[in-house]
């Protein structure tokens, strides 16, 4: 028999033998079990409304501390400008605007820890 199990959004086929060749006389015997997809968590410092614009957010990919920020509210911005750098592991990773754009808010300064998934720069 195969059932399919989702964990963390991934979904995986399980296969396994319903002939009761191999089963102990004693073990009770198997009943079908309804499938379940539970919800993936939300990283931490996400926000839980579903209808934002992603588009007009700059979220970390990765944990780490803010070396520099570059940019600040009101500025306007071209694609490929470095926005944010964040150390992660020793590296500095640069954060860059996908298009341009108006700054709306800053949610970081320098020295400041951030997680991945968290807001650092949300755009007009």
């Amino acid at each position: 028999m195969k059932l399919q199990i989702v964990i963390d959004g991934k979904t995986y086929e399980v296969e396994y033998d319903t002939s009761g060749e191999h089963s102990s006389p004693s073990a009770p015997p198997l009943e079908r079990v309804q499938s379940l997809v539970l919800p993936t968590p939300r990283s931490p410092g996400t926000t839980e409304a579903a209808d934002i614009d992603e588009s007009k957010l700059l979220r970390s990919p990765v944990a780490g501390i803010v070396v520099r920020i570059n940019v600040k509210a009101g500025q306007s911005v071209q694609a490929g400008d470095i926005l944010v750098v964040v150390e992660a592991m020793k590296m500095e990773n640069n954060f860059s605007a996908e298009s341009a754009g108006r700054v709306k808010a800053v949610k970081m300064k320098a020295g400041d820890s951030v997680k991945v998934g968290q807001i650092v720069v949300e755009f007009e």
